[in-house]
């Protein structure tokens, strides 16, 4: 049951007291948790408690109701302030409080250092500063094309204003309009190393007003003040800054004020004097041996989603099409969200960074401009809000170049992972493949690094017709999914009798190899790009007499057991791609081999230094990628 939210036109004196009492409480509770565990952030903890205890207090939010789609949502940016969230969510009764501080930061416990999303009450785990405002825009943006009768409030710190995401995100929200979002912003003026002043000097209001939001600036501990200007601004037609003046370490007079409180705790002496100021005695005992019973009361997330997705009928590119990849995803994307214009639960919604007309995202953006989100060169906002926006079982396409996509904000896809979204992130512009724009632009890394993600899926398909039953695969598959893909065009993929290879009855599995060419001297296994190229090679050396099969691996961090076999029965295996070739397909196989112990002639053929500027075709003759140099390869290997 959803509470009525800040349902008091002037906040009663008994609830002004109510609060502050509340206050005093939950300030214990985050000195004992913290001297407990001897690590965390107690004085950004107390200096932000008013607004805690307002915003959750009053926000249309409840233990009972906490995924109810039209519920406030509350992002704690400044996710190290976990022990005055955990002790105002306790107290509110979203979980056990003496489970939260006995086991804060104690391994198993979900009341981690950092906030994380099992935590009811928690809607966004955060830790990485400056994320949170872009997950408040992306639960703002599907309230809104939902109708939710929600408001989406997010919790700030004064330091983490200064960086460049934060920025990126006022102006996302602006320009969509998102006036359902408020900000409060806890301005203790203290970091870890000192003054913000000092620090790094940011224009807060002002940053703020130049993007358009209104800005209002209260006491942060005087709760009738926080409580009129919030619910105030629940009237402001547009984005809000609440700029709440506060003090670190509040309401312990030896912390008032000292940025050492900042990720400090106290020792158990100066606990009992700080705990005297607050009027209270000493808990530690208590909460010492909840700690070592560990004899917890843990609630339990589902973070499953539900995913209703009609994949339309998959395209057939003939033999000789000249097609890229990129072209047959848009393609693809344009008949998804076409046969599901309809689907209110599961809206297909597509964010850019300046590319459309490159990642293809175009066609979709002229048929469905309401679901068309233009980021701008702002990559690092664009992948969180498409994660954010995907928690709710929304089908969230990122499209960027991959350098962009998987170099630039891999923190921010590992955050996404982290909080269990349903992000679709698609990187054109792959590999040497990228050709001219040089070294700088072509992204060689990305298997490595997303490898790394464990909830990341990669599929990196080889010609258009893949790419096209692929697309509709991730649409209709809940998860994390990154599709890659270079820019050129690709050729259309043919068994041995000339039919293309993923049409028919093919579809599309993911961890499924594909065995293009049958071989009996060795196998190549590849993928993306150069696909066509091994195929090439295979069929050249077909007629010399010697029978080198192709393997297209388009999932390279899976080798199915059939494919994995198939190799290793010839006695000759070679990796072949369009990537660094000690951290691509290459190290996979290796693994696989070094894990299985069969003896084998094996050898990885990828990239061992940047690229420069040419023709893909230029740069794989650079870097011995060519099919001549293959070719050669083979044929000495093989003669001994």
């Amino acid at each position: 049951m959803l509470k009525k939210r800040f349902p008091y036109d002037v906040l009663p004196e008994e609830e002004i007291k109510k609060l502050q009492e509340f206050s005093r409480i939950c300030r214990k509770d985050v000195l004992t948790m913290t001297t407990l565990a001897k690590s965390g952030h107690p004085g950004g903890s107390m200096s932000a408690m008013e607004i805690y205890n307002v915003v959750f207090h009053y926000a249309k939010v409840s233990p009972e109701a906490v995924d109810d789609p039209e519920r406030d949502k509350i992002v704690i940016s400044f996710g190290h302030t976990s022990p005055g969230v955990y002790a105002v969510l306790g107290r509110l009764g979203f979980f056990d409080i003496d489970s939260a501080i006995a086991s804060f930061r104690q391994t198993g416990s979900i009341f981690e250092g950092h906030i994380v999303r099992k935590v009811p009450g928690v809607e966004w785990g955060t830790g990485n500063l400056g994320q949170g405002l872009s997950a408040g825009c992306g639960f703002a943006l599907i309230d809104k094309m939902k109708n939710h009768d929600s408001f989406t409030f997010v919790l700030m710190s004064d330091g983490e204003q200064t960086k460049g995401q934060v920025a990126e995100a006022r102006r996302f929200a602006m320009k969509y309009h998102l006036n359902r979002l408020k900000v409060i912003i806890d301005f203790n003026k203290a970091q870890i190393s000192g003054c913000t002043f000092d620090i790094m000097p940011c224009n807060i209001k002002e940053n703020y007003l130049a993007d358009g939001w209104d800005v209002f600036e209260v006491d942060g501990h005087n709760i009738a003040e926080l409580y009129n200007a919030i619910k105030n601004s629940l009237n402001i037609e547009k984005p809000v800054c609440i700029l709440a003046n506060t003090v670190i370490g509040k309401g312990v007079s030896f912390m008032e004020n000292k940025c050492a409180y900042h990720g400090k705790t106290l020792g158990e002496e100066e606990y009992i004097q700080a705990l005297k100021e607050l009027g209270f005695e000493s808990e530690l005992e208590k909460y010492k041996e909840l700690r070592k019973k560990k004899i917890y009361n843990f609630p339990k997330r589902n973070f499953d989603i539900k995913i209703s997705i009609n994949e339309g009928e998959a395209r057939i590119y003939q033999p000789g099409t000249k097609i890229d990849n990129r072209t047959a995803f848009g393609n693809a994307l344009l008949d998804i969200a076409t046969v599901n214009k309809d689907n209110k639960e599961n809206p297909i919604i597509v964010f850019d960074c300046d590319l459309a007309s490159s990642v293809k995202t175009d066609l979709f953006a002229k048929h469905f401009p309401e679901r068309f989100f233009q980021c701008g060169v702002q990559e690092h906002h664009a992948a969180t809000v498409s994660g954010a926006s995907s928690t709710d079982g929304t089908i969230s396409f990122f499209a960027d170049f991959g350098v962009f996509g998987v170099d630039e904000t891999y923190n921010q896809q590992r955050l996404n992972d982290q909080n269990y979204t349903n992000v679709k992130v698609i990187c054109t512009h792959l590999g040497l493949d990228v050709g001219e724009d040089g070294k700088t632009h072509q992204c060689i890394d990305y298997i490595g690094l997303f490898r790394n993600i464990f909830g990341m899926k990669l599929i990196i398909p080889a010609d258009a017709n893949q790419t096209d039953r692929v697309i509709r695969y991730v649409a209709s598959h809940p998860g994390n999914y990154f599709v890659g893909m270079g820019r050129s065009i690709t050729p259309v993929i043919v068994d041995e009798n000339g039919n293309p290879f993923f049409a028919g009855n093919y579809k599309f599995e993911y961890g499924k190899s594909d065995i293009l060419r049958e071989g009996k001297h060795g196998f190549i296994y590849t993928m993306g790009p150069l696909v066509s190229r091994a195929i090439s090679i295979s069929d050249d050396l077909r007629k010399e007499g010697i029978k080198i099969g192709v393997i297209n691996c388009s999932c390279p961090l899976v080798i199915d057991e059939t494919a994995f076999k198939s190799g290793l029965e010839t006695g000759l295996v070679i990796t072949y791609e369009d990537h660094v070739a000690d951290s691509g397909l290459g190290m996979t196989m290796a693994s696989l081999i070094a894990e299985k112990q069969k003896p084998v002639k094996f050898y990885r053929f990828g990239i061992k230094k940047y690229g420069s500027s040419g023709t893909p075709d230029e740069l794989y003759a650079e870097h011995g990628l060519d099919p001549a140099t293959m070719k050669d390869f083979i044929r000495k290997v093989l003669q001994g």
